[in-house]
């Protein structure tokens, strides 16, 4: 396991090498917020470094509820039972193995490794706009139907999930870079994705933070370019659609 500081914030870099799953602590005043538990061993590790760190974990966010983004989940919670977990009303069904769709969404089977043992259950219901000590929540659909991303209102560093990419080069989610081609293959919806990604945008991240891949400084050029190449990549889908 990685850590990387930039500012308030701390990236936790599992399997970094092979296959990076990260998760984040938030450093605030008295406390830390942790968003995503990336895998089922890696609580040791994140308790360790916030330890280090010197402040108590009272919060657990998460941007969306696949395996690798809550997998240490309830390990956590027995070490941390007074932690107020949140997530999207949308995704706590995922979390709670549940894939059916809702009747106004569009009816594109929900990808990717969804939990099925996960016991803990949310303590509240994070909606748009919801303020969580520094941060802000994003609502940001399209990697799943309720995927969250969190704008931290004191340096506008931008924890997106896997609304972006930056293994394998920057990408709106959906979008395939075959060096790295696992969160395009796990996104629900990819217009939606796209969406997403352009309001997250129009937040002028100082710091784009997320779940596969390094943190990049001053991200708004390479976030507009990954815009552009998801536009093209749906306007060429629809145009071979067309054709055939």
């Amino acid at each position: 396991m990685r850590v990387h500081q930039y500012d308030f914030l701390y990236q936790l870099v599992f399997l970094p090498s092979l296959f990076p799953v990260n998760c984040y602590l938030v450093e605030e005043e008295t406390e830390l917020t942790l968003i995503d538990t990336a895998l089922p061993y890696s609580h040791k590790a994140i308790l360790q470094t916030a330890k280090k760190i010197g402040k108590p974990i009272t919060r657990i966010l998460l941007t969306h509820a696949h395996e690798d983004h809550v997998g240490a989940l309830d390990a956590l919670k027995i070490d941390l039972p007074h932690a107020e977990v949140m997530i999207s009303e949308r995704d706590a069904k995922l979390l709670k193995g549940d894939l059916t769709l809702e009747e106004s969404e569009t009816k594109t089977p929900i990808r990717g490794g969804v939990p099925k043992r996960i016991q803990t259950k949310p303590d509240f219901f994070l909606t748009d706009g919801d303020k969580i000590g520094s941060l802000q929540a994003a609502f940001s659909p399209g990697h799943t139907p309720g995927s969250i991303a969190f704008i931290d209102n004191r340096n506008n560093a931008l924890i997106a999930g896997d609304a972006f990419q930056t293994r394998g080069g920057i990408a709106v989610s959906g979008k395939l870079k075959p060096f790295f081609p696992f969160p395009a293959f796990a996104t629900w919806h990819k217009e939606k994705a796209l969406e997403s990604a352009k309001r997250l945008r129009d937040l002028k991240p100082s710091i784009l933070a997320v779940g596969h891949g390094e943190m990049i400084i001053d991200p708004i050029k390479k976030i507009d370019k990954a815009i552009n190449d998801a536009e093209k990549a749906l306007e060429r889908g629809k145009y071979n659609e067309t054709r055939t």
